[in-house]
């Protein structure tokens, strides 16, 4: 199969792009490095293109039989809202264009954020409480993904909190998971909000990748959560830390800098549906998923050289 996968040299792209390729795909990079960065394609031999999808004149060539659509203004705190969305949106018309001009399936990123400090666990058609320019620009996407259900293979993907391998480029905008692992390996004491009992739902990349290839035989077009189905306090991530690291290191509780009407403070998935459509489970708990980045980040490195 060929593939091609836009922002490849991100987080979630480039963990794909390996596996599809580790798999036996012919596997295309498309990926502009705003993020991105080529550290995180080692051992990648596919071929790579270094452009925006979100350009008026956007081309690649060669002919693909699935799309995975990564390539996003991804940080809800970008300070540049109109460009978050514009970028967003004309990335995905694009994308869609390219998908319709070679039959290919769509699969493209989509976010629980849109879900803002709704009702939990999330279900894909509860009321949208949008937070940031980021999340409008995402529900924009799946308002057009559902208006060609029935017209093309198209699923959306609502990655909730993912970490793991590939993330640190990231910076600020990495997961929970590295930031305060990486300040407790340095032996200090985990911040966060006062008084942790916020949640997120963590999904290792490693699961994340897999829903994202599962998507390609969904049973029908659909917009999906991907999540575990489990929310997590800040307080209990950092007792899961402790044990993977053998410590005892005490939080250091903050007061959140941000306004609460912007900030999503619990997120859980509803997983149903993705169980339904995509026969995806996430198969790695928290615990052990953290281990095995950990061991990743041990032997490649912490810090985004």
């Amino acid at each position: 199969m060929k593939c091609l996968v836009t922002g490849g040299a991100g987080f979630i792209g480039s963990n794909l792009a390996l596996d599809l390729e580790k798999q036996g795909h012919e596997v295309a990079i498309v990926d502009n490095m705003l993020t991105g960065n080529k550290n995180n394609l080692n051992g990648f031999k596919g071929k790579f293109v270094e452009a925006d999808v979100s350009d008026n004149n956007f081309n690649v060539d060669g002919s693909f039989d699935a799309i995975f659509h990564e390539a996003a203004i991804t940080d809800p705190r970008y300070p540049n809202d109109e460009e978050t969305y514009n970028k967003n949106v004309q990335g995905f018309k694009n994308m869609i264009k390219l998908s319709q001009k070679n039959n290919a399936k769509l699969i493209y990123a989509s976010t629980a954020s849109l879900y803002g400090n709704g009702k939990v666990p999330m279900q894909e058609d509860q009321e949208k409480e949008l937070l940031s320019a980021y999340g409008k620009s995402k529900l924009e996407m799946d308002n057009m993904a559902e208006k060609l259900f029935g017209k093309m293979h198209i699923v959306g993907l609502r990655y909730f909190n993912v970490f793991g391998q590939r993330e640190k480029y990231k910076g600020r905008a990495a997961s929970m998971v590295y930031h305060l692992g990486k300040q407790m390996k340095q032996g200090k004491n985990p911040r966060i909000f006062r008084f942790g009992e916020q949640k997120r739902d963590h999904i290792y990349v490693k699961d994340a990748v897999d829903a994202t290839i599962s998507a390609l035989n969904a049973k029908q077009s659909c917009i999906v959560n991907v999540g575990t189905g489990i929310g997590t306090t800040f307080n209990d991530l950092i007792k899961i830390l402790n044990e993977v690291f053998g410590k005892n290191i005490e939080p250091e509780y903050f007061d959140m800098p941000y306004d609460p009407k912007t900030y999503q403070a619990n997120t859980q998935a509803n997983t149903k549906k993705a169980e339904n459509f995509l026969k995806f489970r996430a198969k790695w708990p928290l615990s052990k998923g953290i281990a095995d980045y950990f061991k990743f980040l041990d032997a490649n490195g912490w810090e985004n050289e």
